[in-house]
């Protein structure tokens, strides 16, 4: 006798930070014995190499924005050629749910399902619903949000929502499990810095120039892990050596950056919906700098979500001075009691199963229909 193994098509691309809850919601398929496919754009192919997927579909994207009307149009048409790729791969493969997560190469192929009658369910990291998902959104069977509210989803959107949180990739959810490191009078303050592909230039111009408005004896308690750009990574260690910090890591990349964040007192960094959900799974602190200039501002409203309890400092990058972050740090090494606090307070927020939640609704969504 033949068995069926239903398929559900995942469609995540464009970063790191959209594919990654999709990985994470692939592993919770496969373990309940579902087949697992790929729809994703040529920008990510070196992360999908990886990816817990039965198949991979590289299906052309691009995002019609910009002030270029000729890029802009070029943008549509290559979306139109990703869609009429898109129709044929789904009928081919004939998933029974196809699940979302924002960003413009998910739009030929959600769209393509929800045209072929496929259930289709978005996923919304964010506090504010991306253009993709909100133009998504009046086809969609089910949303998924990955904070208790989100803003932006169009008034005609008739999906069952449901509040799942962000899928956590298995080294957090391993890092999650340590405790938070003890820190009193005297002893060392462990700071991790990291920016993203987007972000980490600021972080390389203000956090050398904070740490060196520290006063001396405070500035021998610091151990530092910077993320910093290639480009910039010589000038940036250069200065620290000439400032004399001794604990010191920076690098271009951390391939371990979970367990680096449960070893840190606090953490300086953006506010993307991953980071504010890996923050309040891992249980740290932060001082959140939120990308600016994004028509959404999600990354303002993500981190709005960790102030309001207490769990972190929000700046924006025009109050993200030295002056500023070199007192911040030292209010820490002098009340680390409020560290400590706000510890609490982002682990009081942490959704740990959030990929097996979704798993749920998106099995649900393609059984009820």
């Amino acid at each position: 006798m033949t068995v069926f193994t239903p398929t559900i098509l995942l469609c995540a691309g464009g970063t790191g930070g959209h594919l990654f809850p999709a990985e994470s919601l692939a592993h919770a398929l496969r373990a309940r014995g579902i087949r697992v496919a790929l729809a994703t754009d040529a920008r990510v192919d070196a992360i999908a190499a990886e990816f817990p997927a039965s198949e991979v579909i590289t299906i052309p994207s691009a995002t019609p924005s910009g002030r270029s009307p000729l890029r802009r149009a070029s943008a549509v048409l290559t979306l139109g050629r990703g869609f009429g790729i898109a129709v044929k791969e789904i009928r081919r493969i004939n998933p029974a749910a196809i699940v979302g997560f924002g960003g413009y190469p998910t739009v030929p192929p959600v769209l393509a399902g929800q045209l072929l009658k496929v259930p289709t369910v978005l996923h919304e990291q964010n506090a504010v619903m991306g253009r993709a998902n909100a133009f998504l959104a009046r086809g969609a069977r089910t949303i998924a949000t990955g904070f208790k509210e989100v803003r932006g989803v169009p008034d005609k959107a008739r999906a069952f929502r449901m509040h799942t949180g962000n899928p956590l990739r298995p080294a957090v959810i391993e890092a999650a499990k340590i405790p938070y490191p003890a820190f009193g009078e005297g002893a060392t303050l462990r700071l991790l810095v990291f920016g993203g592909s987007q972000g980490a230039r600021v972080m390389g111009e203000v956090v050398p120039a904070a740490i060196e408005r520290l006063p001396a004896d405070l500035r021998a308690r610091l151990h530092l892990v910077q993320q910093v750009r290639p480009e910039d990574l010589t000038a940036v260690q250069n200065r620290y050596l000439a400032m004399g910090l001794a604990g010191l890591e920076a690098a271009p990349f951390f391939k371990d950056l979970p367990t680096r964040m449960a070893a840190s007192h606090l953490v300086v960094s953006r506010s993307g919906a991953s980071t504010v959900s890996e923050l309040a799974a891992i249980g740290r602190p932060a001082i959140l700098v939120p990308l600016p200039g994004s028509l959404d501002q999600d990354q303002a409203a993500n981190a709005a979500t960790l102030e309001a309890i207490g769990a972190a400092l929000t700046l924006k990058q025009t109050a993200f001075t030295p002056d500023r972050l070199a007192a911040e740090l030292v209010a820490c090494f002098e009340t680390p009691a409020k560290l400590t606090a706000a510890a609490d307070a982002a682990r009081s927020a942490g959704i740990h199963d959030a990929a097996e939640r979704l798993a749920e609704v998106v099995i649900e969504t393609a059984a009820r229909s």
